[in-house]
C-alpha cells in the first residue's frame, strides 16, 4: 500500500480514479482488496471536501419519496393533516411543523436534516 498517498490536488484525484478502476472488484481481505478499501476512503474524503452535495429541498424530497413509493396526496393526510394542508405544503405555501417533520421522518424515512431546511418558495422551485 506504499503507493497510496493523500489526495491533495485534481491531478492526485485523477490518478486515484485511474487506480480505482484497476483495483475495482478486488477480493476483500487480499492485498489489492485492502488497497481498494484505503483508496475509496481517500477518494471519499477528497470528494466530500471539494465537491460537496447540497441537501435536497424538503418538498422535493417528499415528492421524490412519494414517487418512489407510489404514494398520493391522500397518503400524506394522516401525517400532515387535511387535504388542504397537504396541498398547501406541497405547493410550498405552508411550512412543515416540527411534528410533521418527525412524522415524515418516522413514516417515510426521509432524513430529518433534509426536512428541517427552509423550503424554497414556489417561484424558486420552478
Amino acid at each position: 500500500m506504499s503507493d497510496l498517498k493523500p489526495i491533495r490536488s485534481e491531478q492526485d484525484y485523477d490518478k486515484a480514479m485511474t487506480l480505482l478502476k484497476t483495483l475495482w472488484g478486488a477480493e476483500a481481505g487480499t492485498p489489492d482488496g485492502d488497497r481498494l478499501d484505503v483508496l475509496v476512503t481517500l477518494i471519499d474524503a477528497y470528494e466530500n471536501a471539494h465537491y460537496p452535495i447540497d441537501l435536497p429541498d424538503p418538498i422535493d424530497a417528499i415528492l421524490f419519496r412519494m414517487e418512489q413509493e407510489g404514494l398520493t396526496q391522500q397518503d400524506l393526510v394522516p401525517i400532515l393533516g387535511n387535504h388542504g394542508r397537504v396541498a398547501e405544503i406541497l405547493n410550498r405555501t405552508h411550512p412543515l411543523s416540527l411534528d410533521m417533520i418527525r412524522r415524515l421522518h418516522a413514516e417515510f424515512d426521509i432524513p430529518a436534516e433534509v426536512l428541517i431546511q427552509p423550503i424554497c418558495s414556489a417561484k424558486d422551485a420552478a
